[in-house]
């Protein structure tokens, strides 16, 4: 039975699907083009300490660099369209491979080239994250973002963080107006 959150909710993973090891963390969105230019939006995974920042640039996931060292976060690439329905773009998390050190796993979408293409997403309709176990394709849970980037061009989605011996996931929705560069900057990822 999936579990569906709101903005704040958060879920404890060892609760809803004790045996996970591998999650698949699905990201989806519908937009339109707008002033004559198609959206191309990005799905990120940034791996941070308790401190909020990464270790080091190999902890930011993302279209240029679709898979960490230790092979604990893949991303599936990038899809320059977001036409087809279903997940645009999936994360996957290996909870064995993740390092002692790593905190949180925080979800970011961006909305590519979007200052210049006079974009955001109050104009992306639908946008979503939802988290299944890779083993068994069970959803466990899942977060339909509604109003919380209606003039920002980079979210938040959610994050998987360490809860007790295990891992929990937070349904985040937090806005940024300066794209993946501010998310970047935000935890300690250098970008020139």
């Amino acid at each position: 039975m999936t579990i569906s959150l709101d903005k704040g909710g958060f879920l404890s993973l060892a609760k809803a699907a004790p045996a996970l090891v591998k999650a698949r963390v699905g990201l989806g969105w519908q937009a339109n083009s707008f002033n004559g230019a198609a959206f191309d939006l990005d799905a990120s995974a940034i791996l941070v300490k308790d401190t909020g920042k990464v270790r080091n640039d190999g902890d930011f996931i993302f279209y240029n660099q679709l898979a960490h060292a230790d092979g604990s976060v893949i991303h599936s690439g990038d899809n320059l369209t977001g036409d087809d329905d279903g997940d645009d773009e999936v994360i996957t998390v290996d909870f064995s491979k993740v390092g002692a050190d790593v905190d949180k796993i925080v979800f970011a979408v961006t909305i590519h080239d979007a200052v210049a293409r006079q974009q955001n997403f109050g104009q992306v309709r639908k946008p979503y994250i939802h988290v299944s176990n890779d083993e068994t394709g069970e959803e466990i849970l899942r977060y339909d973002l509604r109003e919380e980037g209606a003039v920002e061009n980079a979210l938040i989605f959610g994050e998987f963080e360490r809860s007790g011996s295990g891992w929990a996931f937070s349904a985040v929705g937090q806005g940024y107006t300066d794209g993946l560069a501010g998310i970047a900057r935000d935890f300690g990822v250098n970008v020139g």
